[in-house]
């Protein structure tokens, strides 16, 4: 084990929800601490990590403090200031790296990484004022999306066009903000890959997850997903081309659409993702501790799968239910610790267990 990270070392944490409560467990697993950056208070992550900086992502101080306390750095959520980065960076190694974050934080940016891999995306035009929303209109075509840029997610940040007449509300819905306009894609089911890159370049994905959404909000992923072999290779094949050309270490979900021409990619998220907590009762290393064996310098788990799954989400007043879930002995409950709901907020999942691997 000399090119591990040492066990007992403290592996830092950006963002203290679910995602990053789900790490410090992970990384308790393997005999790691975990210190949680979070600038709201009492968050998910804080009920089991070893220790949590309250401050904000624009305090100097408190970033190098809380760099100093830890060996190397993530994060759960990709919408981190540049400025806290640089800050960061300086001190400890951060996994995935700066340019997965500059490429995912900026839905132009990811686009054009993703095309000049050869891979197919929605079509899309930049826009940022009324002439740029009619040439985005007259290129793409509706019906279509126009999305902010940069700090969309859960269907947040987007207004639907179902015809040339609605580009005017559209546009004064992005208050402004640098959009995309993406055009529709016919498609017949959408999934998600969860793939892994070490820091030795080892590569391991899960199987594909079939998504169902409501509301722009994750509702089902349920494994195995309705794909042919020859699209289950491809979806494979290419999450693998995405983390090696991005020279990651760590987990990533990357989201397609199944399409009568292939597969689409609709976005790619630099972190441990909704869509592959099945993992958590469908294979022996679930994505979370996969994601602490990348950065701690570990092997990767072969990603195999011994359980057909199907994961809900439970969303807002979906709590309620949680009796129902407990009496159901094929049913894994998992609860972020958050003590409102509300509606669109994501409370917690369960994992159903569907029956043994098919």
């Amino acid at each position: 084990m000399s090119d591990y990270l040492p066990l007992g070392s403290t592996i830092g944490i950006l963002g203290g929800g679910q995602l990053g409560r789900m790490l410090s467990v992970a990384a308790a697993r393997l005999g790691y601490r975990s210190h949680v950056f979070e600038p709201a208070k009492a968050p998910p992550a804080a009920h089991v990590s070893d220790r949590l900086t309250t401050a904000d992502y624009e305090d100097d101080e408190a970033l190098m403090r809380f760099a100093e306390q830890v060996d190397v750095i993530t994060y759960e959520f990709e919408n981190i200031p540049s400025h806290a980065l640089d800050t960061l960076e300086r001190l400890r190694p951060i996994h995935p790296n700066r340019k997965a974050l500059t490429t995912s934080q900026d839905r132009l940016t990811e686009k054009d990484f993703l095309t000049s891999l050869g891979l197919r995306t929605a079509p899309y035009a930049v826009v940022g004022s009324a002439a740029e929303m009619a040439d985005a209109v007259a290129t793409v075509g509706t019906p279509a999306i126009l999305k902010t840029r940069r700090f969309g997610y859960d269907g947040k940040g987007q207004a639907r066009l179902q015809t040339p007449q609605d580009a005017k509300q559209a546009l004064a819905d992005m208050a402004g903000a640098p959009a995309l306009l993406e055009g529709f894609v016919s498609f017949s089911h959408e999934v998600s890959v969860i793939g892994a890159r070490s820091r030795d370049g080892q590569v391991v994905c899960y199987d594909p997850g079939e998504n169902v959404h409501r509301n722009g909000i994750l509702h089902t992923t349920t494994v195995p997903a309705k794909l042919s072999v020859a699209q289950r290779t491809d979806a494979v094949i290419l999450t693998g081309r995405i983390l090696n050309a991005l020279d990651y270490v760590g987990v990533m979900g990357v989201e397609l659409f199944v399409t009568a021409g292939g597969l689409v990619v609709n976005e790619i998220a630099p972190r441990v993702h909704n869509s592959g907590h099945w993992t958590q009762n469908g294979c022996a290393v679930d994505q979370f501790e996969q994601h602490i064996r990348a950065i701690a310098g570990w092997p990767l788990s072969d990603g195999r799968r011994h359980s057909d799954i199907e994961m809900l989400n439970l969303i807002g007043d979906d709590i309620g239910s949680i009796d129902e879930f407990a009496r159901d002995p094929a049913a894994a409950i998992h609860l972020y610790g958050k003590s409102q709901a509300r509606p669109g907020r994501k409370m917690g999942h369960v994992n159903k267990v569907l029956g043994p691997a098919s």
